[in-house]
């Protein structure tokens, strides 16, 4: 009996050459937008004109204007400060972690990935300085600036002003990572500009890349150590945002578990976001050959890798309750689950632990329908995980006379819609005007990751060639 090993699906369909990698990427950045692009971006504007209504009037009286009260002084604030720094870490763990290991299935989606990640960050940014109350007044005192007050600084033993290190850092890394993956794709359009302010745009970002060997090797070199940089930073950024909580002794939060707990959930909700955005932009840009099946595949993996993870952490903390055998820690987790904010518990449970486990099934894990629904479901779960965690702990304090409910107040509710109206306007601009696919990057995985293979110059179609011998080219490769 002969056999026959099981070749990995191509990452790039459709028989594409170089050439056509250029004209199919390139093309959404060179035509008119097209009236949807116009209805989309319109929406998103009113979503962001709107939000930001709300958000100037709160600024401008005060954060009374929450539903916030004495006993929960964290709430819907902090749950979206740390659900958007949440999303915005599947972006640096598919641009360099996996660069990193080598995986050429994060090529076409990376460069939207790392987009995402900027704004992400921007959205999580605003929550901290909006939740100071009138930061004009004093939000500058987070950071460690020399003053003329003596000795006033900031108090360096706080996990609060390891944020602001933390996030910007991360900003800052990540953002020269997204830039410098661009360059090659920048100096492309340059050269197939037919106008001179495209030429003269795309002339300055792309800092004068020539495509030469010299250059490359610099723009390699670049990325490596950019990559070997933002490593560090997936797994620090949530780490530290985690501290927030653990250090303190609210039961429910000081817990040692913290830390990888919110790191795994932060890479299954980024990878969610990416998902959702992906088979979007694979719809509309008609990228099919580009974001192909086995992207969506590796990426449903990974969202069922790390929801089995956050299920496991949600188990080990009712425990590590239990086994503490502090009452105080006890009444915390089963509050969670049976008090009065039971619904945002039982919906965590269902979207990030329940409907991740129907990714076992290949036919749901290769279903474009099922996988944008699960991927919806999966950030609405993980939104509900930090309500749940901050504001069940919170409601419920050491003192029974100071009990309460909190409830969100329609700025609560238009200052979240404020975040969702800015990161669309700003993904909608990148997909206009900057290639949402890695050019670049797609390129040099041709040869040996197209549906054609390439022998010397020739491409022989896949239909063409035996089994055998196509399963040796790609074992060759």
């Amino acid at each position: 009996m002969q056999i026959v090993s099981e070749v990995r699906e191509p990452l790039v369909t459709g028989g594409k050459t170089i050439k056509d990698v250029t004209e199919d990427i390139s093309r959404h950045v060179e035509n008119a937008p097209t009236k949807s692009w116009f209805v989309a971006f319109f929406i998103s504007l009113v979503v962001l004109f709107t939000g930001g209504y709300f958000l100037g009037d709160m600024l401008w009286n005060g954060i009374g204007r929450w539903g916030l009260n004495r006993t929960v002084q964290w709430a819907w604030d902090i749950t979206n400060f740390v659900w958007w720094v949440g999303i915005g870490h599947a972006g640096t763990l598919i641009s360099a972690i996996l660069l990193l290991f080598r995986q050429k299935w994060r090529t076409s989606i990376n460069r939207a990935a790392e987009a995402m990640t900027i704004f992400a960050v921007i959205c999580a940014a605003i929550w901290p300085v909006v939740h100071m109350g009138r930061p004009w007044v004093g939000a500058y005192w987070a950071l460690p600036l020399p003053n003329t007050f003596g000795s006033l600084w900031v108090n360096f033993n706080s996990p609060l002003l390891w944020d602001v290190f933390a996030i910007s850092t991360y900003f800052s890394v990540s953002l020269l990572f997204w830039f410098i993956g661009l360059v090659p794709d920048f100096a492309t359009i340059r050269d197939r500009a037919t106008t001179k302010g495209s030429r003269l745009v795309y002339g300055m970002l792309s800092l004068g890349f020539n495509g030469s060997a010299k250059t490359w090797m610099h723009y390699e070199s670049v990325s490596l150590i950019l990559a070997g940089l933002s490593t560090p930073l997936v797994l620090s950024v949530h780490t530290i945002v985690s501290f927030d909580f653990a250090t303190s002794v609210i039961p429910g939060w000081h817990t040692t578990i913290f830390p990888p707990y919110f790191v795994a959930g932060a890479i299954f909700s980024g990878f969610a976001m990416v998902l959702t955005l992906m088979l979007i932009t694979r719809h509309v840009y008609k990228l099919k050959d580009y974001i192909t099946m086995e992207h969506i595949e590796m990426m449903n993996v990974i969202i069922l890798v790390t929801g089995s993870i956050v299920g496991i952490a949600y188990i080990t903390e009712f425990v590590i309750a239990w086994y503490s055998q502090v009452p105080y820690e006890q009444y915390a987790f089963v509050n969670r689950m049976t008090g009065p904010y039971w619904w945002a518990y039982w919906s965590m449970m269902t979207c990030n632990v329940i409907s991740p486990q129907l990714f076992y099934f290949k036919k749901i894990r290769t279903s474009i329908t099922m996988t944008f629904f699960l991927s919806v479901v999966v950030n609405i779960g993980m939104w509900f995980e930090r309500f749940v965690i901050i504001v069940t702990s919170l409601h419920r304090d050491f003192l029974p006379s100071s009990w309460a409910y909190f409830t969100p107040s329609v700025y609560d509710i238009m200052c979240y819609v404020f975040t969702f109206g800015l990161f669309f306007t700003l993904f909608f601009l990148f997909a206009k005007f900057f290639p949402v696919i890695n050019m670049a990057e797609v390129k040099a995985i041709l040869k040996e990751s197209s549906s054609k293979v390439y022998r010397g110059r020739d491409t022989i179609s896949n239909d063409l060639v035996p089994e055998e011998d196509r399963v040796r080219e790609h074992e060759i490769a």
